[in-house]
């Protein structure tokens, strides 16, 4: 089966934290026949190795990548992407420019988002002003003076949306970062 993609994370590592490397993980699910099964077949393939939830759910999608059963930045409800910036500013200043909408409109131009669920200073979920997409906002004091904000959209339609909205978020936290930091 021909490889379409590498690894995000290094076959040192893999084997590391799993005792396999990428070769043999990519075997195990071959033979298993992982090329017609479904992401949480693949899942419950790996369940028996007693790896956690998060290595089972990082070997499945590398290796739904890797074979071509997965698009970059393709998740099981449409397409995801994530940018995050450190921003020289502390974590209640990035926050409120996300909920104001005064100082949101300055550097997002959207208005009209829907807050659905805000832990202050911790957390955004939002409806983005198609109706249609969520945006996740974690926001992480870094030091007195650092906090760093990730944007992850998601339930994107298809992946030039998503690589779209990948740019449009980067220009936009770009955009966040030059007002908090002026």
């Amino acid at each position: 089966m021909a490889t379409l993609a590498t690894p995000t994370i290094s076959d040192d590592a893999v084997r590391s934290k799993t005792g396999k490397s990428w070769n043999k993980w990519l075997g195990i699910i071959d033979r298993a026949g992982g090329d017609q099964k479904s992401h949480r077949e693949i899942v419950t393939i790996l369940k028996r190795y007693h790896l956690g939830g998060w290595w089972e759910q990082m070997i499945t999608v590398t290796y739904e990548r890797l074979r071509g059963l997965r698009k970059k930045h393709e998740r099981p409800s449409g397409y995801a992407v994530s940018v995050s910036r450190v921003i020289n500013a502390g974590v209640s200043s990035v926050y409120r420019a996300w909920r104001e909408t005064r100082i949101r409109t300055r550097w997002l131009g959207a208005k009209r988002v829907i807050v659905r669920k805000a832990t202050p200073n911790r957390s955004l979920r939002i409806t983005w002003v198609d109706g249609r997409t969520g945006i996740d906002v974690g926001f992480y004091q870094k030091d007195r003076t650092k906090s760093q904000v990730t944007v992850q959209h998601h339930k994107l339609p298809n992946p030039r949306t998503a690589e779209r909205m990948k740019v449009y978020w980067s220009k936009s936290l770009d955009r966040l970062k030059e007002l908090l930091e002026s």
